[in-house]
């Protein structure tokens, strides 16, 4: 769950600051108040391309920041597969140089994009107008349903139970 959001020096925003609730959050407003372009900041964490045309001022580099709470997400096999350092606390950065070089970090880890997708795909998805909506999926209203009830615990328990039992049935 994202906990705050920093953008800085990025298209029109020059320094923002967010702490989103832990229920939903929408974000509406007039054509041209800049919906898109903090979206457009956020699909950095996730992973998306960037270049210099996003930078507010190129005196300075752009750097977007989430602070996400992934106590509740088992992520664990994840960090320890890309070599990461697990915390509840999860800290993904982007930076944006005017020479055009972008870096992304995971707990101040340097990663790849690749491997800021795969974890932006487990954090957040972020609905908006003519985009497939992944709520559609079941496999993804499950999850939404477990992490929402706190049966993750329990849904590991049963997944390995009923694996056994299979194997056993097999057997």
């Amino acid at each position: 769950m994202l906990q705050k959001l920093l953008i800085k020096n990025y298209a029109l925003i020059q320094e923002l600051n967010i702490n989103p609730s832990r229920n939903l959050n929408t974000i509406t407003g007039e054509t041209g108040a800049g919906k898109s372009i903090m979206l457009g900041a956020v699909g950095l964490l996730l992973g998306k391309r960037a270049d210099t045309k996003v930078l507010y001022s190129t005196d300075a580099k752009c750097v977007v920041e989430g602070i996400f709470d992934i106590k509740e997400y088992n992520l664990n096999s994840f960090f320890e597969n890309e070599d990461l350092d697990y915390d509840e606390e999860c800290v993904i950065r982007r930076e944006i140089s005017a020479s055009g070089k972008s870096r992304a970090f995971i707990n101040d880890t340097p990663v790849t994009l690749d491997i800021l997708k795969h974890l932006g795909s487990y954090l957040m998805d972020v609905h908006s107008q003519h985009e497939t909506l992944l709520i559609g999926d079941q496999d993804f209203q499950l999850r939404i349903i477990d992490a929402y009830a706190g049966t993750i615990s329990d849904l590991k328990n049963y997944q390995s139970l009923f694996l056994a039992y299979t194997k056993a049935k097999k057997d």
